[in-house]
């Protein structure tokens, strides 16, 4: 039980309680001293009367009347005059005095704690004011034993009384912990532990029903990250499917484009004009086509190769991506711009450069065409001592809001209509595998811009220097 929320609860309660009562016992023990003090005067002005009022009073008579009121003396002062009223042999000298007349709540407590210090039986002298003012001043002497086994009874009943009060509230408190606490939060554990049986069952999700305000929110921030947990594995898991589909085409055409690759090596020995100028751009094709099919089975079975890095001349890989390009689109209704030094000579893999530039220039293409408007795209480079920065832009029409928010998220950031969105979310890490950076510089109605900055390195810069 004390392992449990409600448990120490409980315990913590009890002893709090406790501890309150203490407080409240140290005055109440004070007042129940002052209370027993200001009887035994009653007691003893009330004898002394009867002896004012029949002096002829024996001896017997007025040993009866103090053993009544607990004392050995009275002195009762009235009219100035101090006259000892009964009195009795005393066992011990007087040890204290106290005055009733002025005390404090401080010197009452610091008096009865005292008291219960002391074990020993002592004589002491009580002054106090007569009641219904029948006199000046009332003096009395006494036993402190009797007073201090009152005290000590008087004591005991408080404390079991406490104590019986603080197990009452403790279960009381337990009980409704029990009920409007722990109830609701093993039910939100219940509601996970079922959840982590099937996390992709979305009928587990937990509904927010607790009343708590803290426990609202709980169930609530759990009711979203079950949620978004839910969506995020059906996901992956349609991923994994379309991954695994990806590889078996991959490797089916791969095989067909490897028998292409050789009918393509054979029209390079054609005496054609046409054929022999085009034949070596349809080898190219049909080689990154291969290549590509074999990086696509790589990363199906996530091993997914670095970037083989190489001294390659830019203007040549722009060269032929445009080519590629300019073959699916009509001469007037898209031109196409490059202002790329010939001496650029960059650090990077040939061929995943050429698909990063490639997927950048076919999504220009794609939404220059689908805006049926004339348009341009324009290819740019520099370099700085750091950087090597590439530019692609065009005037088409900008891209739509929900491409913006997802860009380079793969199934999610598709820019044209059916689209897949994997072209900016492949390329973007075919840049970073470079150690650079794929940016939208700027998109909106008159065009859109991407930026790559791949760094040289501090190799390159040396070599370059040489």
């Amino acid at each position: 039980m004390l392992h449990s929320l409600s448990g120490r609860l409980a315990l913590l309660t009890t002893v709090f309680v406790m501890l309150a009562e203490v407080l409240i016992f140290v005055p109440s023990i004070a007042r129940f001293r002052e209370d027993y003090l200001m009887n035994r005067l009653e007691r003893a002005q009330i004898a002394s009367l009867v002896l004012l009022a029949d002096d002829m009073i024996d001896n017997a008579l007025e040993e009866e009347l103090l053993e009544n009121a607990g004392v050995y003396n009275v002195v009762l002062r009235r009219d100035e005059a101090r006259q000892l009223v009964l009195a009795s042999e005393l066992p011990s000298p007087v040890a204290r005095t106290f005055d009733m007349r002025e005390n404090t709540p401080p010197v009452l407590i610091r008096d009865a704690l005292s008291q219960l210090w002391r074990p020993e039986n002592e004589i002491v002298r009580v002054l106090g004011a007569p009641v219904r003012d029948a006199g000046l001043l009332i003096e009395i002497t006494m036993e402190t034993a009797p007073m201090r086994a009152a005290m000590i009874d008087y004591g005991i009943r408080i404390l079991i009384l406490s104590a019986v009060i603080s197990v009452f509230t403790a279960f009381l408190l337990f009980l409704a912990m029990r009920a409007f606490l722990l109830k609701p939060i093993k039910r939100v554990v219940a509601h996970m532990r079922n959840y982590s049986e099937a996390p992709e069952d979305a009928r587990r999700i937990i509904v927010p029903t607790a009343r708590v305000t803290e426990l609202r929110d709980a169930e609530e921030a759990l009711n979203t990250m079950q949620t978004d947990l839910t969506q995020a594995l059906r996901q992956k898991e349609r991923l994994a499917q379309l991954g695994g589909a990806v590889s078996k085409i991959s490797h089916d055409l791969r095989n067909i484009l490897t028998s292409a690759q050789l009918f393509a090596d054979r029209l390079e020995a054609s005496e054609d004009p046409l054929v022999k100028r085009m034949a070596p751009k349809l080898v190219g094709s049909i080689t990154r086509a291969v290549h590509l099919c074999e990086s696509t089975l790589a990363f199906g079975k996530a091993e997914e190769p670095g970037p083989t890095l190489g001294h390659v001349r830019l203007v040549d890989i722009v060269e032929d991506v445009v080519a590629g390009e300019r073959l699916a689109a009509s001469p007037d209704d898209l031109s196409f711009e490059r202002s790329v030094p010939r001496d650029l000579v960059l650090r990077a893999d040939a061929e995943q450069l050429y698909r990063v530039l490639s997927n950048l220039v076919r999504n220009a293409r794609q939404a220059i065409v689908a805006s049926g408007a004339s348009g341009q795209i324009h290819i740019a480079a520099d370099e700085d001592d750091h950087n090597w920065r590439i530019e692609v832009s065009d005037t088409g029409p900008g891209l739509p809001p929900k491409a913006k928010a997802h860009l380079f998220t793969a199934f999610q950031g598709g820019i044209r209509k059916g689209g897949a969105g994997l072209g900016l979310a492949i390329s973007s890490e075919l840049v970073r595998g470079h150690g650079g950076t794929l940016e939208l510089g700027e998109t909106g109605p008159d065009g859109t811009r991407f930026v790559i900055r791949l760094p040289k390195g501090q190799g390159f810069e040396r070599t370059a220097a040489q």
